[in-house]
Parts: C-alpha cells; structure tokens; sequence
C-alpha cells in the first residue's frame, strides 16, 4: 500500500554524511546530423539550458558538484546514454560521492531504473525537479493539494517501481526496483482514489476562490495580472508597486502561491494587482492541470503585465515559453475576448548603457512594452501610467445627476475611486463624471 507518512525523504536530506546533497546535473543534447541542435536547444543555447537545470536544482538547496552538457547523436530507449558515455558519468559519481543525478530531460520510467542501477545513485528527471521544487514551495493549502496532485499523477504512470514503503530509500520520491503486478495494481488503484479525494477538497477550495473573485468583481476594481518566466522579477516588482514583502529572491520558482493586493494608480484608480507562479520551459501538462485553478486568475485578469528579464539571454524563448503556458489555459493575448497584454521588460539596470537606451527605442516605439528596473525603480512611473491608460480605456463613461438624498451612492463611487469632475446644482443636486467598468455600470443602471 501506499504510504503517506513521514517515510518521503526529501532529496535535500540524501547525504549519507549529513551534509547537503551532492548531485551532478546533465543536460542531454541532442545533435541532427547537421551539427544542430534539435527541439528546444535550436532557440537556446545548451549551456544555457544547463545554467537553468543547476539554477532548478540550487533551488532546494542542494549542492551541485558537477555539471555538463551530453552531446547525444541518437537516444537510446533504455537508458537514454549510450554505453561509453555511461560509464563515464558512472566513474564520475562514484570518484565525487555524489548523491543524486539530475537528467534534464524527461525519462521514461525504464530509463530512470536503467540509469540508477547503472550509476548506483538516485536519478531524478526534469518534471521529478519541478515537483520536488514545488513541494518545497507550497505555502497554503491550495497550493500544497496542487503539488500532490501534479505529483500522483506523474507517479501513477511510472509505476514499473516501488513506493518508499516498500524499500526505505536514501531520498527523493523513493521508486527503484519493481513490484509484483499485484502490488502495482494495488498502488495504481490507492492513487486514484487519492487522486479523486484531493480534487474533492481542490474543488472546495476553487469555488471560494471564485467566491473572492466575484466579491473583487462587485468591488469593482479590475485585476492586473503579473506573469512571467520563473526569476523574471515580478515578485520584486510586485513589492515595489505594492510595498509589501512577497518572497523575492535570485532563484526559480521563488513564488509558487498567488498573491494579491490592491493599489492606487496614477489617477487614483484603483486595482488589484495579482502575484503568479512562474512559467518555465517544458512544464508538465499535468502540472498545468494541477495549478488551472490558481492559474484562474491570469485567466479572468483585466490586464496581463508580462514581466521578462531584459538581461537574460534567451529572453525571447522565455517569451515563447510564457505565451505557450497562456495558450494551454486558453488565453492568447492578441485574439477576440483574450485580455490586453503589456510587456514590462525588466532588469534593464543589468544591461550596458548602450543596451539601455536601445531598449528605451524600443520601448517608445512598442506602445505594449514598458523597459522597466524593478531594483532600481527606472521606468516604474511609466508602467503604471501604460496600465492606468489600458484599464481606464475599458472604462464607459457617465454623466449623472444625483438627487439629493443620494449620498451614499457618491460616497460609493468615491471610494472606488471613479468619479471625478464632482459639482453641486442650486437645487441640491449633485453632478459628477463617473468611469465604470461594465459590472458597476450594470449595478448602477438597476
């Protein structure tokens, strides 16, 4: 059976000394014949790819002692190595006592087995590092019935390998060897009902956050939503817009649950700015899944801020990647009913002066893109004018005349900030050039 107790090690617990894990990290790069590298590497670079897997894996505070691209000219359905290479990385882990093997790239379970019995070591996966990552991350209920779903249902299809209750394992999610089929069964079916029992409380949790969103709605402040690839900044620029504290720190997936609060734009609008997980290359479709109902509320955003890092060199396939995650949940800024898009281009304190002031060119002449510094506030000014501009314009405006005796209906649209050009008529009355959005508008012609 499975079992749910305090047998999971994380993988930053797997030194046999005590000690932080030691783990090398490889990125298997597959060549065409022409020399070029194939599927995602043909938009960033094979070094870069490997920065980003040892950035994933020193996330969880685990210490990566080796490092190195695997230049591959065909993948093998077993182990996804060929043989010589292997071995090489066999006598590497062995000579540097390392504890944990990170493939960047996604194994079959076959090849995961194959490798740990080669190397002797625990091996973990691309999408087994996101969701050790995002188990670490989890702050709220929600956040933590997510990951355990994403996790089951990356578990429930490698079920050619035990649970830890099985074999008490050095760490990670805990599978090697393998179980009977009877077993396999048993565990297949305990991880359905499982399954079927956390989308049950997911769906309690989802309908009071709808309820909240359609509390916001009657407020009504329109939302701003913040998204990005994962350590673009939006954490660090949602404190500076919001002068709160969110965990902003120089890592990937530093914020896993969404955060929101309120602000005041230039006019004195106000909106509701909204704090996202970060996207990533390659994530998981059922990790998508999982995180649908947190992800809900880019979904439903009046305005989308995407926050890219200016400096970072693959600037553009981490564009690619974000636009790819917001078409999985149906949103494709650009198309009829999807919400407006700006791109906030960030970490411009980063580049050369020379970089700056062609960024700022571009800038002026892309009315969707803001060139910002979330550090050093260059650029904060016009990024709020731009989401002011955009909001306001879904505005419809009104000229009303309110009788006497209607205060409180004046006091309202005052505090929603949304009237503006406020006099009084000899008779009592009161007139005022209101801005609303179509709920308020509907509310207020009842």
């Amino acid at each position: 059976m499975i079992d749910n107790s305090s047998d999971h090690q994380p993988l930053t617990a797997m030194s046999d000394g005590g000690g932080r894990t030691r783990a090398l990290v490889i990125h298997p790069w597959r060549k065409s014949r022409h020399g070029k590298s194939m599927a995602d590497d043909r938009v960033r670079s094979p070094q870069a790819r490997l920065e980003e897997a040892v950035g994933l894996t020193a996330a969880i505070d685990i210490d990566v002692v080796e490092q190195a691209v695997v230049p591959l000219s065909s993948l093998r359905p077993a182990t996804l190595l060929g043989t010589g290479k292997l071995e090489e990385l066999r006598i590497l882990i062995e000579s540097r006592e390392i504890d944990l093997a990170v493939v960047d790239a996604d194994l079959t379970p076959v090849q995961q087995r194959n490798l740990e019995k080669a190397w002797k070591t625990k091996v973990i996966d691309r999408t087994g590092l996101i969701l050790e990552i995002f188990g670490e991350r989890a702050a709220t209920k929600e956040g933590e019935l997510q990951v355990e779903l994403a996790h089951l249902n990356y578990q429930k299809s490698r079920l050619v390998r035990s649970w830890t209750h099985l074999e008490r394992q050095r760490g990670g999610f805990g599978f090697i060897g393998g179980p009977g089929e009877t077993q396999i069964e048993a565990d297949r079916r305990m991880i359905s009902e499982r399954i079927t029992a956390i989308r049950r409380q997911l769906e309690t949790v989802t309908r009071t956050r709808q309820l909240h969103r359609s509390r916001r709605q009657k407020a009504p402040y329109p939302v701003v939503a913040l998204v990005g690839y994962t350590n673009a900044g939006k954490s660090t620029l949602f404190n500076r817009l919001t002068q709160s504290k969110v965990l902003a720190a120089d890592m990937l997936f530093a914020t896993l649950d969404p955060t929101m609060r309120a602000i005041d734009l230039v006019t004195g609008r106000k909106v509701i700015l909204s704090d996202t997980v970060g996207f990533i290359s390659e994530l998981p479709t059922h990790l998508i899944a999982a995180f649908r109902a947190t992800l809900e509320e880019v979904t439903s955003a009046d305005l989308i801020v995407h926050v890219r890092d200016a400096a970072h060199p693959d600037t553009e396939a981490q564009k690619a990647d974000v636009l790819s995650v917001l078409a999985d949940l149906g949103v494709k800024p650009g198309e009829e009913g999807a919400p407006p898009m700006i791109e906030a281009m960030n970490k411009i304190d980063l580049l050369s002066e020379a970089e700056q002031e062609a960024m700022f060119n571009r800038a002026d002449r892309d009315i969707d893109m803001v060139a910002i510094s979330a550090i050093s506030g260059d650029g904060i000014p016009a990024l709020m004018e731009r989401i002011d501009a955009i909001v306001g314009a879904q505005d419809s405006i009104h000229h009303i005349v309110l009788e006497h005796g209607k205060g409180p209906v004046f006091l309202g649209c005052i505090a929603m900030r949304m009237c503006w050009n406020n006099a009084w008529t000899m008779r009592g009355q009161h007139i005022c050039t209101c801005g609303w959005t179509p709920l308020p508008t509907q509310n207020f012609s009842k």
